[in-house]
């Protein structure tokens, strides 16, 4: 079986984080949202998003095509397996899936309509990924465990609780883990280092480190090859990310090939516990989230140096490299080069030479398709560059 997940308007509302991917490529919970429906489908996936992403995430030859903003539950999987060619699942007039011989979005619309009314998640803007990332953790943590056995830990390890699973080859040595509260997950070939407390629910995928002394509170995910330590808090860092240092995080997100430097901290709460607002680049405008709760959205490729104060409900664009005294501004543009004292453009060819370092540290290419996109970025937002 093979499946598409395709973009909607969520793709708009979702960025800077989508800038850069198809919204089902977002993680949250342990899993991306494909690897979600994919993993319950039993199915191979590809790709119906914007042009320019195309090639590194390309459509394959399906029948059946899901909304990539929507999680996968029980109820949605029964319904969207009952789909037959012709047929189109709504809730309202949100389109949650289609079989038909074609993606075609304005053809999907004629086909027979199937209403779905149960509730289901839908991930519409950045700040929805850490709000509902506790609860996709424990259904990716049931779905990914079943009938499989954990490998064992360390006795120099102390357990409270047993729901905890370990993936061949992770290791963890004088450590505490708390899984009363929530499970907790630790990737093929991660490691936990002596020292850390971490309460679940928290993953930490394959290949990545939690360093001496971090704290970790519930609702974290720590994606795929990604360093981290000192204080995080209901964060979700997607993958080949550095928050190495002391420092804290908390109620974010972090795209890919981010680093945070030493002693950085994030605000997730208003000194006046006033609702947090975050740049919306659908609206051009502050969003109000509703959250009392709500720290830093970041983008893929963005830094941040040393001691760096990011106020509540910031907003860090694709590229932006962050330096400086000061808070910076709530909203930072993508590919900006500065701080509190003033941004300039981050240039492609500077930033270029950066990433080919970076990526090179991990034994991988920086290719003309990462150059493609990422250029395509720059153009995309050079409106909201105001230097």
């Amino acid at each position: 079986m093979t499946i598409n997940l395709f973009d909607d308007s969520s793709w708009d509302s979702l960025r800077p984080l989508t800038f850069t991917r198809p919204v089902a490529d977002l993680r949250i919970g342990i899993l991306t949202i494909a690897e979600k429906w994919a993993k319950h489908l039993n199915a191979d996936f590809g790709f119906n998003t914007q042009g320019y992403l195309s090639k590194k995430y390309p459509s394959k030859a399906a029948k059946l095509f899901i909304n990539g903003s929507i999680c996968p539950d029980e109820a949605l999987l029964d319904a969207v397996n009952s789909l037959n060619i012709g047929e189109a699942l709504l809730n309202d007039n949100i389109l949650i899936a289609f079989a038909a011989d074609k993606f075609d979005l304005a053809f999907a619309k004629t086909l027979k309509p199937i209403q779905y009314q149960a509730n289901f998640l839908r991930i519409i803007y950045p700040n929805d990924i850490f709000t509902h990332n506790a609860a996709e953790l424990k259904k990716d943590f049931a779905l990914l465990t079943k009938g499989k056995t954990s490998a064992p830990l360390s006795s120099t390890n102390t357990f409270l609780g047993d729901n905890i699973f370990v993936e061949e080859g992770a290791e963890a040595e004088c450590s505490i883990f708390n899984s009363k509260q929530g499970p907790i997950y630790l990737g093929k070939d991660s490691q936990v280092w002596e020292g850390s407390i971490i309460r679940g629910s928290f993953a930490l995928c394959e290949g990545s480190s939690v360093k001496m002394g971090a704290k970790i509170y519930p609702g974290t995910t720590i994606g795929p090859y990604s360093r981290v330590g000192g204080e995080i808090n209901n964060a979700v860092i997607w993958g080949y990310s550095s928050k190495g240092h002391e420092g804290y995080l908390g109620n974010s997100v972090l795209g890919q090939w981010c680093n945070i430097g030493a002693d950085s901290n994030n605000s997730n709460l208003k000194n006046n516990y006033a609702e947090v607002k975050l740049w919306d680049y659908t609206q051009q405008s502050f969003r109000e989230t509703g959250l009392q709760f709500c720290g830093l959205i970041m983008a893929d490729h963005s830094k941040c140096a040393i001691n760096t104060m990011f106020n509540t409900g910031t907003v860090a664009g694709v590229s932006a490299n962050i330096f400086g005294a000061g808070f910076p501004r709530n909203f930072i543009p993508d590919f900006a080069w500065g701080g509190a004292h003033g941004f300039e453009v981050y240039s492609l060819n500077k930033m270029f030479e950066t990433a080919e370092k970076v990526y090179s540290r991990r034994g991988l290419p920086f290719d003309d398709n990462e150059k493609a996109i990422l250029t395509k970025v720059f153009d995309l937002t050079k409106k909201e560059r105001h230097f």
